[in-house]
């Protein structure tokens, strides 16, 4: 007689193929399959950003549970490091993972979180400087700045306009590299106080129309204003190229560039160095909360579209370094609210990543900025209808922060007496880079 073992394995041998799908081999479906059954079975579209071609789910029913098509992907997601997001009632986006993107849920969480480390201003005050220091280190600036060159900018012609100035300038920061940028200020003289403006993924950085209003806009008002190109865009990528930008040191170049330029701008003689504020939108809205957090010398702060609790922003430039590990985890929100009791603006809107700040982020910053006795020195402009954008609510939210702030002359607000100017004329290296330096970095296409 043969053995019983035998007996089964010829047995199992005879049986149908569908029946090899057992324990053994995990119980394995292709991906794609097991996406297209959940959208059937609970009639949902699924919309893809990601490639399923080849991808096999283990334990692939199990996953599924028939009360929660959410549960059931996220289930099914996991193993991939794939997500969803959810855009309507019947329809969800799938994703790779995203380490600075969360949910709103997520940014709630987070604030309550937050909320229940500090109940008074000293323990807020031991928290937030230690957030300071980690953020530093992460970051690795104070080892950049160990590497910077001490070098003077170099100026263009001053150009002048209704009210205002504009003058171009490059400053070489590390053996090689220059940062490049434009200098708006008053056609006024006296001492006038100064904001520095990263410029965010806008459509053609420093030189967008909206970027140039702006900053015209507030030199015609009294203040110095200057921006400068994110690495790897504008006049950058023609020494670091393109692909520069989304690697991790351009976190750190660009925070090394701003303080550079704020090192050589309050040093001069019509800069009233106790007025010296930062403003940016959406990237440079990130930049102007990092730069507030790492560089003491700002008395006033106005991030647009960008202040956050579940979105770190998307590109390295805002999260290439581990930045939010500082202090067990932190935000956006927590790193802004370091800038107490200073005045600070949030600007938010209802279509983007800001869209639940007048409910989570700005409480919470009213809270800390309550420490001081100082609420009424933070303050939120919020437009539920607008999307993400500099546009002109955005800019006049600007606009009447720095009135505020620091005293600016409203009678000279007109965005219609700003001259936009061509490009070239913008560009410190010259049209194509042809007044680059001669020991200037230059990329090469491989």
């Amino acid at each position: 007689m043969k053995s019983a073992t035998i007996i089964f394995g010829m047995a199992l041998a005879a049986m149908p193929a569908m029946a090899q799908n057992n324990y053994e081999n995990q119980f394995r479906r292709p991906l794609g399959e097991v996406l297209t059954e959940i959208s059937e079975r609970f009639q949902v579209k699924l919309k893809y950003d990601i490639d399923t071609t080849g991808l096999v789910l283990p334990y692939a029913d199990s996953r599924i549970r028939p009360y929660s098509v959410e549960e059931s992907l996220a289930n099914v997601l996991m193993p991939f490091d794939f997500k969803f997001v959810k855009q309507n009632e019947k329809t969800y986006k799938l994703k790779r993972y995203e380490y600075p993107r969360r949910t709103e849920a997520d940014g709630r969480k987070m604030v309550a979180w937050l909320n229940s480390l500090y109940s008074d201003k000293d323990s807020w005050e031991a928290r937030r400087d230690s957030i300071r220091q980690e953020v530093r280190e992460l970051l690795t600036i104070d080892d950049a700045l160990a590497k910077r060159v001490e070098a003077r900018p170099v100026f263009s012609k001053v150009r002048k306009f209704d009210g205002y100035t504009v003058q171009n300038f490059y400053l070489e920061t590390l053996p090689g590299l220059y940062v490049c940028g434009s200098i708006y200020a008053p056609d006024s003289k006296g001492k006038h106080p100064l904001i520095i403006c990263p410029n965010g993924h806008f459509g053609n950085g420093r030189y967008n129309d909206a970027q140039q209003q702006r900053l015209a806009s507030l030199a015609r008002m009294g203040a110095i204003c200057v921006d400068y190109d994110l690495y790897g865009w504008g006049e950058s990528a023609l020494q670091v190229g393109g692909e520069g930008h989304h690697k991790p040191e351009a976190h750190v170049i660009q925070a090394l560039n701003g303080i550079s330029i704020l090192d050589f701008m309050i040093a001069r003689k019509d800069v009233d160095s106790t007025r010296v504020g930062v403003n940016g939108g959406s990237g440079g809205g990130s930049q102007s909360v990092l730069l507030s957090v790492i560089d003491p010398r700002y008395t006033a702060s106005c991030p647009v579209v960008s202040l956050s609790s579940y979105f770190d922003g998307g590109c390295p430039c805002e999260s290439g370094m581990p930045i939010m590990r500082a202090g067990g985890g932190t935000t956006n929100a927590e790193l802004a609210a370091a800038f107490a009791p200073r005045p600070m603006c949030i600007v938010s809107d209802g279509k983007d990543w800001t869209n639940i700040v007048p409910e989570n982020e700005y409480p919470y910053l009213q809270r800390v900025y309550g420490f001081y006795g100082a609420k009424d020195e933070v303050s939120n402009i919020h437009l539920p209808n607008e999307g993400h954008d500099f546009g002109p609510s955005k800019r006049n939210a600007v606009y009447d922060f720095f009135i505020e702030v620091f005293g600016l002359d409203r009678s000279k607000l007109d965005e219609s007496k700003v001259t936009i100017e061509p490009h070239d004329a913008m560009k410190s290296f010259g049209h194509d880079g042809e007044n680059m330096p001669a020991n200037a970095i230059r990329y090469v296409k491989k």
